[in-house]
């Protein structure tokens, strides 16, 4: 099967020289590959740094990537031209980490949610009124309150608003990083349940990005472990947390706080210093990991 999403070979550099004293060049994603299937959530985990943000949003040409193919529904992104690629991405959006920053704090939240409508010239004023109306109600709040500034709502509604404004044109596929990292616990349950409900009525595909391994487990179906900008493993989710077969991996899960006090689980330590970096190979059929 022809997935959805298939990153190969996708590199992201910073820097380079400078004027009069020479710039360390940063290659914050270093030869990244993947497929995302239709109808899964894809998981992409990793410690603060790693660079699953950066690929994200090299994915959407947010930021420009230094080299790599991105090929959506057959069509590879990097190739196309500003116009096409307006076009693609109705059907890629992304929800942001932050609720506070990623919302125009001048606009009211229902001129938020109808912005992608506008942008893309879909509808008239009422066709578009109706539809943001539509979209308050499926992301749970009350298309009354789309008066109202982002300031007024909470972390959890606003981050529903940014759902909100994702879904308005219909993707097929949804970024989703980080999503719940900013939120009181309490309030992840809520937004992980909707986005879980929306992936259901929807047929949504999510590239989770999270370093909540806990939740990983939960929502997605399989995963992909990042280190210093390489992919270190892939595996189902159950696999990857029952089996992991590389180092770090076992490492991450080791830190992971036990429910249970009674669990003695060894805590593995990395030796981040002799770290080599080696290619993805196949130990098991859709299990790969980067060992010699």
């Amino acid at each position: 099967m022809t997935p959805l999403l298939r990153v190969s070979h996708l590199v992201k550099e910073f820097g380079g020289s400078g004027w009069l004293r020479q710039r360390t060049t940063v290659r914050a994603v270093n030869d990244v590959s993947f497929d995302v299937r239709a109808g899964e959530t894809f998981g992409l985990v990793g410690e603060s740094g790693c660079g699953k943000t950066t690929t994200g949003r090299c994915i959407l040409r947010l930021i420009e990537p230094t080299s790599g193919e991105v090929t959506f529904k057959g069509t590879n992104l990097a190739t196309l031209n500003s116009h096409d690629l307006r076009l693609a991405r109705r059907d890629l959006q992304i929800v942001f980490q932050d609720p506070y920053s990623s919302l125009n704090p001048r606009m009211r939240v229902g001129a938020i949610v109808e912005e992608p409508l506008i942008i893309h010239k879909i509808g008239n004023k009422s066709e578009r009124a109706t539809r943001v109306a539509e979209l308050f109600t499926l992301v749970g709040l009350d298309p009354a309150h789309g008066s109202k500034f982002p300031h007024e709502f909470s972390g959890g509604q606003r981050q529903r608003i940014g759902l909100a404004r994702a879904l308005a044109l219909n993707p097929s596929l949804i970024i989703a990083d980080e999503p719940v990292s900013a939120l009181d616990v309490s309030v992840q349950a809520q937004v992980v349940n909707l986005l879980q409900e929306l992936q259901a009525r929807l047929g949504l595909t999510y590239l989770f990005i999270a370093h909540d391994l806990r939740l990983v487990r939960q929502v997605c179906d399989r995963v992909a472990v990042m280190y210093r900008g390489r992919i270190v493993e892939v595996a189902p989710a159950d696999e990857l947390f029952l089996d992991p077969a590389h180092a770090y991996t076992q490492a991450l899960l080791s830190a992971v706080p036990r429910v249970d006090p009674a669990d003695r689980t060894v805590r593995v330590v990395f030796d981040h210093e002799a770290y080599q970096a080696e290619p993805l190979r196949e130990i098991s059929p859709g299990h790969l990991a980067a060992l010699r």
